[in-house]
């Protein structure tokens, strides 16, 4: 019998929307080399490997070029397909052993919700590459172990932007986050995008690690601790956060299966 692979949508409750990740629950584990062409064939942004241990799940993450140490869509799709396929009950939680500590997901009604550690930023003055690259005028660019997060002035600019990813790979850090408020009329607190040529993903379409460090910066300029944000890219992607101040960052968001399949 083959390897059943599953393919989700998540951070979105409809297919073809959201960010789509692959999840593999494997048996036994796989060497990290085969774990890496599995994710170059799939060709996602992320496919998620699991193994089920005593107390929860070892989780580890690989896009078709490189395995990651966090990745939020790809442990939203990984939690959806444990409940979904009866790997755990509705009421229990579920446990990643991963290689960024041990990460927690809840199942609240169609929600799930992520348990991830904060990731905070410090002000920088821009490279001047950056702009350049990005193809728009910056307000504040910020740094973090992620790469670069970059305010604009408006949610226009953030939709509309065309970055040149040649420049960008070219950068010191390969990836960024931008981001500005909404529209006052907008049922969103904030958007963003993430583009990450660095490790082979010239956008990410919903990125829950890059919510690791907006929810602080947020935080900081509108004094709420929690939002609804929206992830504008071409498929697009809606997240709840919740951050208290802390270590840690709470992110909700909805997932579908699409796909499911065998490797033979």
């Amino acid at each position: 019998m083959g390897q059943t692979i599953t393919q989700v949508d998540a951070f979105s409750n409809t297919p073809f929307a959201g960010n789509p990740a692959a999840v593999c629950i494997l048996p036994t584990p796989q060497s990290e080399d085969w774990m890496q062409k599995v994710a170059q064939e799939m060709n996602l942004s992320e496919t998620a490997f699991l193994v089920r241990q005593e107390d929860g799940f070892a989780l580890r993450w690989f896009t078709p070029t490189t395995e990651v140490p966090l990745c939020g869509h790809a442990t939203l799709a990984s939690a959806h397909v444990l409940w979904s396929q009866g790997h755990l009950l509705p009421d229990e939680v579920a446990r990643f052993h991963t290689k960024s500590g041990v990460l927690i997901a809840k199942k609240h009604g169609n929600w799930i919700e992520l348990d991830f550690p904060v990731n905070y930023s410090e002000e920088i003055a821009a490279p001047p590459e950056l702009g350049e690259a990005l193809g728009v005028p910056i307000r504040t660019v910020m740094k973090n172990s992620l790469g670069y997060l970059v305010e604009v002035e408006s949610e226009d600019l953030v939709r509309q932007m065309q970055p040149n990813f040649q420049l960008l790979k070219a950068l010191p850090l390969a990836k960024v986050i931008v981001t500005s408020l909404t529209h006052e009329d907008s049922e969103y607190d904030f958007v963003s995008r993430f583009f990450a040529p660095g490790v082979g993903i010239n956008e990410d379409p919903v990125t829950g690690a890059a919510h690791c460090c907006l929810a602080p910066f947020w935080r900081d300029r509108l004094g709420k601790d929690e939002f609804l944000a929206y992830q504008a890219s071409s498929r697009g992607g809606v997240l709840k956060v919740r951050y208290e101040g802390g270590s840690r960052v709470y992110i909700s968001g909805q997932a579908v299966t699409v796909l499911r399949g065998e490797l033979i």
